[in-house]
């Protein structure tokens, strides 16, 4: 893998390549100060990964990364934790809280190398593998991107679905707080196996079906006496689902 980093301080720079030294495996091709002059060296060089500070005069890291397209895989280096959501929200591959620990870096680092190596996949005919495109395993559990951790669900365990905006809150069994996750209903639906196990009863909603309890007039009432509300557009689609 090659990378550049990017920060306006020349001892936050020294950091990052003393930490890569030690690791190897990774090739750096530029170091760079000063923001703008960033924005041509990334033209210039093929990189797979960006280390990139978030406060820097003239141009600030989010704003750099807003201004490039197809900007490689990047780990936001920041001494600013406030930012966090932002760099949630703009994909960032890790956010490393400045001072670094080095367990801390080693473990951002290993996650860019599984991103590296996943989407470069060769499938039959050459094409490359992203992500994104990588065959549906039908398993009882899915994976969702949650605070920067690929975080493992069983599906069985799933109570509820709800949609927030441009986030998704997935309840569980016997857990208190919900996983949230930067999704789409479209983007968990196609997550979800594929056995009728799950029913949008919402534009906001999807209720696991052996999560249900009773059905009343206008809610689905879930074991925990948890009330779903059934939207007017899916409830002959709930209605014949469940058989009533």
């Amino acid at each position: 893998m090659k990378c550049i980093i990017i920060d306006d301080e020349p001892l936050a720079i020294d950091v990052v390549e003393s930490y890569l030294k030690q690791l190897g495996g990774i090739d750096i091709v530029a170091k760079c100060t000063n923001p703008l002059e960033a924005i041509t060296l990334l033209n210039k060089h093929k990189v797979d990964l960006v280390f990139l500070d978030i406060e820097m005069p003239n141009l600030s890291g989010i704003d750099l990364v807003k201004s490039i397209e197809n900007l490689p895989q990047f780990i936001f280096t920041t001494a600013y934790p406030q930012y966090a959501l932002d760099g949630f929200n703009l994909n960032a591959t890790d956010y490393l809280v400045k001072p670094i620990p080095f367990h801390r870096f080693i473990k951002a680092v290993s996650r860019a190398k599984e991103k590296y190596e996943l989407e470069h996949l060769q499938s039959a005919n050459g094409i490359p593998v992203t992500l994104g495109t990588l065959p549906k395993p039908e398993n009882d559990f899915i994976f969702v991107k949650s605070e920067y951790e690929n975080i493992k669900i069983k599906t069985d365990t799933i109570t509820y679905i709800q949609g927030l905006k441009d986030y998704i809150k997935i309840h569980v069994i016997d857990t208190n707080k919900a996983i949230i996750t930067l999704s789409s209903f479209k983007e968990i639906l196609e997550k979800l196996p594929q056995n009728n196990q799950f029913l949008r009863v919402h534009k906001s909603f999807i209720v696991n079906i052996n999560a249900i309890k009773a059905l009343q007039k206008t809610k689905i009432v879930l074991h925990d006496d948890m009330r779903i509300p059934i939207g007017e557009t899916f409830k002959k689609e709930v209605l014949e689902r469940l058989g009533v």
